[in-house]
């Protein structure tokens, strides 16, 4: 049987065109259901659409991920050069006889383009959003630049899903498409918030004091740096290198290979010298990752507790809190219960809430300093 090419563009027009028949449903529901309503409003509830079909993205791509579907179709962007599995069936037929237990299946073959269909569709409500924002940036006095910037890293998000494939899972292309989709979700967060401090009624950004803008800012780098510490775990499938919490294989400091296990360009399963990955990097990998995550959880506890002396913000914290502790709760379950797919799932679910939740509220969100008698000043506003 002939080697599949690892990229054969003949069906990427088909599977363009099936994006765009996806997409036209939900642009349909929000013309329908917004036809009255001002510019603004219309772009920021496509936004929202958007923000919602990605965030779903996101989760389904943890989910291709954890059932083992990324290799599923061995070439991009159709599977075996055609559109569907459907008419691929020949091809994967004969890698599944020739691999029972290998990583082409149909069932991972639909898994894996049903998220490329998806994608795709993402891939044009995001095309729609930055036309109409240009169309528009004048009459509304918008930014065009989050739009742009959002378009911009579709397209290189849709090349990391590319590399993804064609380089066989390679741990770091596959963190970095994971970093990709989560920043994604922050820049149609942004955007949607953008668009709701133009509108009308808005009542500006809220006023905080600056120790606590530093501290929310502060606790976004940590977050983001814990999404891809998570990431590595597990694109090294070191989850269950630690199987009890809160010690490690019967201690709390469990031999570790940190330097293996943070070589970050190699192939998976291997180590920089090309060799099998020690256990021991994979220990490294995952409870770097619990360490970090006491420290973020603590971080979030103090933001949230600042955050709730603040009226208008409330809300955030209440969100902020109640993520902190799923997060907490799933990647537990995910020590304790063997790495259960829902609650692998759920755990990519919580820090992409974490990211539109914390990014809502940089963007909607300004430092005033303090002066003598008001050394709080902050609004009792806040538009989510």
């Amino acid at each position: 049987m002939e080697a599949q090419p690892l990229y054969d563009l003949a069906p990427i027009a088909r599977i363009m065109l099936l994006g765009v028949v996806i997409a036209l449903g939900p642009l349909a529901w929000v013309w329908v259901r917004n036809r009255h309503a001002p510019p603004a409003q219309r772009l920021r509830v496509l936004t929202l659409v958007t923000l919602f079909l990605t965030f779903d993205l996101v989760l389904f791509g943890a989910f291709t991920r954890l059932t083992d579907s990324g290799l599923g179709c061995p070439d991009w962007p159709g599977c075996y050069g055609s559109v569907s599995p459907v008419g691929a069936h020949a091809s994967i037929s004969a890698a599944q006889a020739a691999m029972p237990t290998g990583p082409v299946t149909f069932s991972k073959a639909w898994i894996e383009m049903i998220h490329r269909y998806l994608a795709t569709a993402v891939g044009v409500l995001i095309l729609v959003l930055a036309s109409v924002s240009w169309m528009e940036r004048r009459r509304l006095n918008v930014s065009f630049a989050w739009p742009l910037l959002t378009l911009f890293w579709v397209c290189v998000q849709g090349a990391f899903g590319a590399l993804t494939v064609t380089m066989k899972l390679f741990p770091a292309i596959v963190t970095l498409h994971l970093l990709g989709g989560m920043g994604l979700l922050a820049l149609l967060r942004a955007q949607a918030v953008a668009y709701r401090l133009t509108e009308a009624q808005s009542d500006g950004p809220v006023l905080l004091n600056p120790g606590t803008r530093w501290v929310l800012l502060a606790v976004v780098g940590l977050v983001w740096l814990q999404i891809a510490l998570g990431g590595w775990v597990s694109t090294n499938y070191a989850v269950l290198a630690c199987s009890e919490f809160p010690t490690c294989q019967g201690g709390w400091w469990p031999p570790m290979a940190l330097r293996e296990g943070f070589t970050l360009w190699r192939e998976l399963g291997l180590n920089g010298a090309g060799e099998p990955i020690t256990f021991a990097a994979l220990t490294a990998i995952h409870y770097v990752h619990r360490l970090a995550a006491y420290a973020v959880m603590a971080a979030l506890f103090w933001l949230v507790w600042r955050l709730w002396s603040v009226p208008a913000m409330r809300s955030t914290a209440r969100w902020l809190l109640a993520l902190s502790l799923w997060q907490f709760g799933s990647g537990l379950t995910n020590v304790v219960l063997d790495w259960p797919l829902l609650a692998a799932v759920g755990h990519t679910a919580g820090a992409a809430g974490l990211v539109i939740v914390l990014t809502g509220a940089v963007i909607g969100t300004r430092a005033v300093p303090a002066t003598a008698g008001t050394p709080h000043l902050m609004a009792s506003r806040y538009t989510r």
